[in-house]
């Protein structure tokens, strides 16, 4: 949906090809994600997804998501039909949604699908932790991909986030990092800056405590960075 399928895929099996592929990766060890744009009918979205597969030209979808809950229920559970027929085919590795509510994720649930939402890729960082939709993913073992979770730079000057990151000694960035990893998310920081975007998964060396966790949870301002489809009809 964001138009740079083919290029990411041919990208991907190119450096697979080169040299600079010194640990012999494979395709299986790349992790492909794209999504449906919009819900519709069923024959769409099958449409959609095919189109994908092709332009990525890496064999199979690793994770496909629905990027939002608009559209409304019949084309929200006709979307995910078309994910479930991708995935009997061989198309899809994992089905997954993304911006859905716990009405959505309820309503999907009720309609008895052959296969479950695997992942919710939601906003999520300390000052909008979403607890409602997060706590109904974890029970229901769907995994929070929680996108934005930097805050789009808008709050690393933030007192308690500059403080506990000279406590730790770390940069905002891996504070909010750590934060999502504790809270058994699985943040999608994002960068285009190489050093960064290594620094940013460089968070193995400090673990935030109890206190300190409370203390970022307690930042909550529902701040919506893009948009929020999650109570959407």
């Amino acid at each position: 949906m964001y138009r740079n399928e083919s290029e990411v895929g041919s990208t991907i099996l190119a450096f697979l090809s080169s040299k600079a592929n010194s640990s012999g990766l494979k395709r299986e060890d790349i992790h492909f994600t794209t999504k449906l744009a919009s819900n519709s009918s069923y024959e769409t979205a099958r449409k959609s997804i095919k189109q994908s597969l092709k332009q990525c030209g890496l064999g199979y979808i690793d994770l496909f998501l629905l990027h939002s809950p608009y559209g409304g229920q019949a084309a929200r559970l006709a979307s995910w039909k078309a994910v479930e027929d991708a995935i009997a085919d061989g198309e899809v590795r994992t089905g997954g949604v993304s911006n859905f509510g716990v009405k959505h994720l309820q309503e999907l649930l009720a309609s008895k699908p052959r296969v479950l939402p695997a992942v919710n890729q939601i906003e999520v960082h300390p000052f909008n932790t979403r607890t409602e939709i997060t706590s109904f993913c974890q029970e229901h073992d769907i995994v929070v991909e929680a996108y934005a979770p930097l805050v789009r730079a808008l709050r690393m000057k933030h007192p308690v986030i500059s403080s506990l990151a000279r406590k730790y000694s770390c940069t905002p960035a891996q504070l909010l990092v750590q934060w999502s990893l504790q809270h058994d998310f699985v943040p999608l920081p994002k960068s285009t800056t190489k050093s960064r975007i290594a620094e940013n998964g460089d968070v193995s060396g400090f673990e935030i405590d109890a206190a300190d966790m409370k203390k970022m949870d307690g930042l909550d301002e529902y701040l919506v960075t893009d948009w929020d489809p999650v109570d959407a009809d």
